[in-house]
Order: structure tokens, then C-alpha cells, then sequence
């Protein structure tokens, strides 16, 4: 070993030693601060189903594949962080001798050629982000780039590190071919041998490199344990454990992308059982960061800081103080700020009292006593970490979750601060409260007399069947309340009776049986009435299909809402049942020739898809099916035959802001949302806006007539095109008389 050697192995040794000692302190800190979170059960049940869903959205990338360019250079990188720290390895072999290398597998060939290429393709990857990223910067305040708001150095300093450890790699390659110790030949690796063939014969040139790459890659090491919310850095190790535990491990079709049913109202692990709740013993919701779950705090932890949450949320997009990676980045913040007062015993237990002693407390900084002081959800002069206005943002659209590669549950977090501000606080949007006290006193939110719910099928051309009436019906017809109570969802119903009728299915309605789901309720964070609301109904439901096994439970519904509240969410309280959207039964029909379009409905289609029947539960072709079946007049016309698609649709549909219970708040910041839709519906040039959901179809309505087109374009449920299709010649339609029922 020469002198050279010594220097160099002595500083990769000294380097990795503080290098190691301080990420050891970083990983155990993270560790106490994830732990500090509420008990989790369920995230370890399905470890089968869990390790492959891991494995398929980390390795396969389908998650980061949605954005093409993108996704594929951040494979590259990925694959190139895990297969080329054997090169890293390597570099402490080649400090000790410019000839060294790995043992066992440093000479093989197949070794050399697999490292080149993923060498090359990791500099082309790592050269793609860092344009990406550079094209994408929020130079000014106005730029509301997906990265507004990253901490944008951390962003720099990563890529630039990958980039410099990429370079030492084919360097140190190269000086082994310049003084003729590379075991490689040239058609394996021929970008090292075209390295070496412009360097000099320095025998030494392969130690000092790989010491400059031992150096290069340490700091890095040493500045991510430094910086324990350096989220960009940290979720190459997070993003394994963080989707690992995600809420849906099996990634079923329906709800892959963890969407679907909310998280139940959960104290100490287990869901809350309200007969029995006390706020003075059990947890109501969310009030102090420590209240997340263990899974909420690594989610926080795990935040890459991408912005994809943020490009695709309706609310950034139109002004809304929300963004779900600021909202997560501040959450991230204030848990490791306030983390030294809780591990020192501090916190507030359920009624308020301070549960430390003040001289458990007596060494900490004032930093995080200021931090433990501050309020969850508050304003700015209030110290609040969470704005009010932030929180009421949001319609639980779900491309947050949606987007997010490491599965980050925003939504669910979202909810549950929701959750405290309501049952607790009683703080939200005041005009919320005409719809609860609605939801409470008459079982819906217009709080329209419940002996009204049949109204609808006045002036029908035939019976429509009631459960008690018949017993011998295949789906039970969910109305819901904007179906049985709103004027223009009013036409949907019948259309859908109508189509149901001409069809031969056998059917029947609740009537005035049948309430509210809760679905705005839980939304807006009164889970109690939800579960008034929803036990109501499963009781009422049971009873109705009497003795059948929980396949033969058919339910079909118009609202999306409905049917992923009934679908996902009944589920936790005990009812069974098998629940399709109008649209997929439709679709059937048509397939099977039970509905059969004779005239093709002109004037351009485009179609919205509703967030809760797309991207919760998957619903994307039934809809077009319908449609490409009407606008063709041919049953066997394809997915998506005549429809036109915005820019924005399917996964990346762009919602219509109703959601949430946003239906039922005022927007009063920024742009409308329903009005943003409606200005790239109407850039498709289609005269006919078709939606699958009532919500939607008010918003995008109102969007239309604030507009001015109203008498130019039409908004209509998609049952409504395929009945005018069906049935020509009964232009009157049974909807038409659906507003003097």
C-alpha cells in the first residue's frame, strides 16, 4: 500500500465512521418521533399481499409510470441507487489498491455489462429530473409550479450528488483501463474504455476517484441525517415501509389506488364505538399532531416533496389556500419540531391537562415548548399550523392519493382533523350547519319532507315497484336524496327507472323508507350522525332482502356518493351488500342487447367523470360504453366511440368541486371550481356535457349557465343520452315532467 492508499483509506474510513454514527442518531430519531403515533393494528394483517403490492409499485414504478418521461428516468435512478451501491461498496476496496474490487462477483462479466448499463441509463435518468426540475422551478410567487412550496436546495443537492457518484463510477473504470487493470472488456463496458481512452496512465487516478466518491456519497449520508424531514432523501428508504403498510394492501381493481372507504373514527386503535364514547377518554378525531396514527406520521416523514398531489388538487388549481404537500410538509415540520416536548413525556391528554411534570420539561429549549403551544388548526394569528381555510378546501376528490407515488393518505388525515373541528370544536363553514341540522331532523340535507321521496315517479307510463309491495325483485333502486329531491337529478331517475323498466329488470324502491347514507355528514367530519344515518339504513336494507346471501344483495345507484358509501363504507357497520353505479347495470343491458340504441344522439359528446365513481372506485369504461353505444346508435359501438375527452379525465379528471361536502359550503376563494371544468368541457367543442353523478351535474349545470351557453350546451346524466337513443320517439322524456313532480 502506498503512501496515496493510506491517505485515502484513512479518509473514506473517518468520513463513513461520522457518516454511519450520525445516521444511526437520524434513523433512531425518526424511529421515536413514527412511534409516537396512535396504535395501527390493522397495517400488519395481509403481509403477503402486502410485500407483493410493494414490490410491484416500487420495482414496477406503476405509480410513477402515469408521468411517463418522468417516471421512466426515475426508474433509472432507482434501479441505479440500488444496483450501483455495489459500486460504492467497491470504491472501498479500490482506496486500499487501484486494482481492487468486490470480491466474488468483481470480475464477472455479467457484473461489468449490468453496472455499465444501468450507469448510463442512471446519467441519463438523473439528467432528465434535473431539467425537469429546472424547467419546472417557481421562479416567481405568481408560477404555481407542483413545486411550490419544495424546499428546492434539498431537491439540487440530491440530484447533483447521484449525478457526481455516477461520474466517479465510470472515472475510477476509467483509470483501471488507462493503466491496464480492467478486468472488463470492452463490448461489456464500452463507456469506461472510452473514459479511460482520454485519461492518463495515473496508477493512483482509481483510489484518489473512488476516495472523491466515498467523500461525495457520505456527505450525502451525513446532510439527510442532519436534516431528518429532508424528505426527498429519506423516502428512498421510507417509500418501502410507507407503502408497505398502506391502508389497501391487496390493490383490487376497486379500490387500487386507496381510495374507497374512509378510515372508521379510530381511539387507541380500535374504531370508535359511540354508544359508549366519552371525549374525556376517547379520541375524537384529530387535535394534536401526536393524535395521528403511527402510519399518518411516517407518511409525513415520507413526503418526496414531488408536488404531484399539488399539480393535480382542484383547489390549488383555482386559487384555494390547499395544497396537500404543503398541508403534509407542515404537518411533517410541527411533529419533528414538537417531538423533543412529547418524548420527554409532555402532551395534553383528552380533557386539556398537561400530563409532564415541569421538571420533566425543565430542559427543554424554548423552540419546542413554543411549537407544543401551538394550536393544530388556527389561523395565522393564532399560530395555527394548519389554516381553517386550508382544512374546508378540500372536496375529498382523492388525486392526492390518487398521484401520490409513495401512498401517502391524505385524505383520511383531511377527514380526521375534520373530524375534532366538528364533533368537538363545533368549528366549521357556517352554512354546513343548515345541512347537518337537515341531515339530523329530516334525513336529508335540502331537508325536504320525507313523505315527498316518491314524488318522482309521478307521471311515470308505468308502476314503479316498493320493497313490502313485491318480494320478488333482482336490484334494489337506491334513489338517494338529490334523486328523489333535486329537480334536474329527478330527471336522471326516471330515466334510469325508464331504462330499467324497458329493459325487463326487476326492481324496487325504498321510498319513504329509504334516507340519507350520511355520505356528507362523515365528509364534513360528523361521523356521529353517519352512523345514525348509516345504521338506520342498514337495518332498513337488511330487512328489506331478508334472508339473502350478501351477493344476491343487489343495490343500484345514481349517486356516486350512494354507491360507494353503501358499496365501501357499510361494510364497517355490518351491511353487505353488492352495489353497481347506474352506469356499469346500463352498460349490461346494452351489451346484452336488453337495451338496444336506434338513433344516434348527435352534437358531440363529452363526458365527466365523477371523482367517487372514477378514481374511489375504478368506474372509467361502463360510462363510455354507454355513451359510444348512444352517440353511435349501435350497441356495439366501442368504449369511447363519438365521446370526446378532456384534457382531464379518467384517473386525472379534474373535479367538479361538489365533493366533501363542499356541495354545501359557500366557495368563496379563488376561481370556482365547477366553473374551471366547465371552461375545458366547452374547449372540446361538444354540445352535450354527460356526467354519471347529481353533484355534478348541479355544478357543472351552474357552471354552464354562468357561462352564458346554456341554450347552446346541454348537461345531461349519461342515462338521459342513452334514453333519447333507446327511445326517439318520446321526446317529452319522463324526465321532462321530473321539476312539477
Amino acid at each position: 500500500m502506498g503512501s496515496v492508499q493510506i491517505v485515502t483509506t484513512v479518509v473514506a474510513a473517518a468520513i463513513t465512521a461520522v457518516a454511519v454514527w450520525l445516521a444511526v442518531r437520524a434513523v433512531r430519531r425518526m424511529t421515536a418521533v413514527i412511534r409516537l403515533g396512535q396504535p395501527d393494528p390493522e397495517r400488519f394483517a395481509d403481509k403477503g399481499a402486502r410485500t407483493r403490492t410493494m414490490l410491484v409499485e416500487t420495482l414496477g414504478h406503476t405509480r410513477m409510470l402515469r408521468w411517463s418521461v418522468v417516471g421512466a428516468a426515475h426508474w433509472t435512478v432507482m434501479v441505479g441507487f440500488i444496483v450501483l451501491s455495489l459500486l460504492v461498496l467497491e470504491a472501498y476496496f479500490e482506496v486500499v489498491t487501484p486494482t481492487g474490487g468486490l470480491p466474488l462477483i468483481g470480475g464477472w462479466v455479467v457484473y461489468g455489462l449490468t453496472t455499465e448499463i444501468i450507469g448510463v441509463l442512471g446519467l441519463i435518468g438523473i439528467l432528465v429530473l434535473m431539467a425537469i426540475r429546472l424547467a419546472n422551478r417557481p421562479a416567481r410567487p405568481e408560477n404555481r409550479s407542483r413545486f411550490t412550496g419544495s424546499t428546492m436546495w434539498q431537491g439540487y443537492f440530491v440530484e447533483w450528488i447521484v449525478l457526481l457518484v455516477l461520474v466517479c463510477g465510470f472515472v475510477i473504470r476509467g483509470f483501471k483501463v488507462a493503466t491496464d487493470h480492467f478486468e472488463f472488456p470492452f463490448w461489456a463496458t464500452p463507456v469506461s474504455h472510452a473514459v479511460g481512452a482520454v485519461l492518463p496512465d495515473w496508477d493512483a487516478g482509481a483510489s484518489v476517484t473512488a476516495m472523491i466518491k466515498i467523500i461525495i456519497s457520505m456527505t450525502w449520508l451525513i446532510v439527510i441525517s442532519l436534516n431528518v424531514t429532508m424528505g426527498v432523501a429519506w423516502h428512498r428508504f421510507l417509500a418501502f415501509p410507507n407503502i408497505f403498510f398502506k391502508r389497501n394492501p391487496t390493490a383490487r381493481p376497486k379500490t387500487a389506488s386507496g381510495l374507497g372507504a374512509l378510515r372508521p373514527m379510530m381511539s387507541a386503535g380500535k374504531p370508535l364505538d359511540f354508544e359508549e364514547a366519552d371525549p374525556e377518554k376517547d379520541q375524537f378525531g384529530v387535535a394534536q399532531v401526536e393524535q395521528f396514527t403511527w402510519k399518518g406520521l411516517l407518511d409525513f416523514s415520507t413526503c418526496t416533496e414531488c408536488g404531484r398531489c399539488q399539480s393535480q388538487c382542484p383547489a390549488w388549481n383555482t386559487g384555494k389556500p390547499l395544497s396537500p404537500k404543503l398541508l403534509v410538509l407542515s404537518l411533517r415540520d410541527h411533529a419533528y419540531a414538537k417531538a423533543p416536548y412529547l418524548l420527554a413525556g409532555g402532551g395534553k391528554d383528552l380533557t386539556g391537562e398537561e400530563k409532564a411534570t415541569a421538571a420533566q420539561l425543565a430542559h427543554l429549549d424554548v423552540l419546542a415548548l413554543a411549537e407544543a403551544d401551538r394550536p393544530l388548526i388556527g389561523g395565522a394569528e393564532d399560530g395555527g399550523v394548519i389554516d381553517p381555510d386550508v382544512l374546508w378546501s378540500c372536496t375529498t376528490c382523492g388525486a392526492c392519493v390518487e398521484q401520490c407515488p409513495v401512498d401517502i393518505e391524505h385524505v383520511d388525515h383531511i377527514v380526521d382533523m375534520r373530524r375534532y373541528q366538528v364533533l368537538i370544536e363545533s368549528s366549521f363553514p357556517s352554512e354546513a350547519g343548515v345541512m347537518l341540522r337537515n341531515l339530523e331532523n329530516k334525513g336529508n340535507p335540502w331537508g325536504a319532507p320525507q313523505n315527498t321521496r316518491e314524488d318522482w315517479t309521478k307521471g311515470l307510463d308505468f308502476e314503479v315497484p316498493r320493497v313490502g309491495e313485491v318480494d320478488d325483485f333482482e336490484y334494489l333502486f337506491w334513489v338517494g336524496c338529490a334523486g328523489a329531491f333535486e329537480d334536474r337529478a329527478k330527471k336522471t331517475t326516471r330515466a334510469v327507472a325508464t331504462l330499467l323498466h324497458e329493459a325487463g329488470v326487476d326492481f324496487a324502491i325504498l321510498g319513504e323508507g329509504e334516507t340519507c347514507t350520511g355520505d356528507p355528514a362523515r365528509r364534513i367530519g360528523n361521523e356521529f350522525v353517519f352512523q345514525m344515518l348509516a345504521q338506520q339504513n342498514v337495518e332498513t336494507l337488511t330487512e328489506a332482502f331478508g334472508d339473502r346471501e350478501p351477493a344476491k344483495r343487489k343495490i343500484v345507484a345514481t349517486c356516486p356518493h350512494c354507491f360507494n358509501t353503501l358499496g365501501n363504507e357499510y361494510g364497517q357497520l355490518g351491511g353487505e351488500f353488492e352495489v353497481v353505479h347506474h352506469t356499469q347495470l346500463l352498460a349490461h343491458l346494452v351489451a346484452t342487447g336488453k337495451l338496444t340504441p336506434v338513433q344516434p344522439v348527435d352534437g358531440g359528446v363529452t363526458y365527466h367523470d365523477p371523482c367517487y365513481l372514477g378514481r374511489h372506485n375504478r368506474v372509467f369504461s361502463p360510462p363510455r360504453e354507454v355513451l359510444g353505444a348512444a352517440v353511435q346508435g349501435d350497441a356495439a359501438a366501442g368504449a369511447d366511440g363519438g365521446v370526446t375527452e378532456m384534457p382531464r379525465n379518467s384517473e386525472r379528471s379534474f373535479c367538479c368541486g361538489a365533493g366533501g361536502a363542499r356541495m354545501w359550503m359557500e366557495e368563496k376563494i379563488g376561481k370556482r371550481i365547477n366553473v374551471e371544468r366547465v371552461e375545458e368541457a366547452l374547449a372540446t367543442g361538444a354540445k352535450t356535457i354527460a356526467v354519471g353523478c347529481p353533484f355534478c351535474y348541479t355544478m357543472i349545470g351552474d357552471g354552464v349557465t354562468g357561462k352564458g351557453v346554456a341554450d347552446q350546451v346541454e348537461v345531461v346524466d349519461v342515462a338521459t343520452v342513452l334514453l333519447r337513443s333507446v327511445k326517439p320517439e318520446d321526446r317529452t322524456e319522463p324526465e321532462a315532467a321530473a321539476t312539477g313532480a
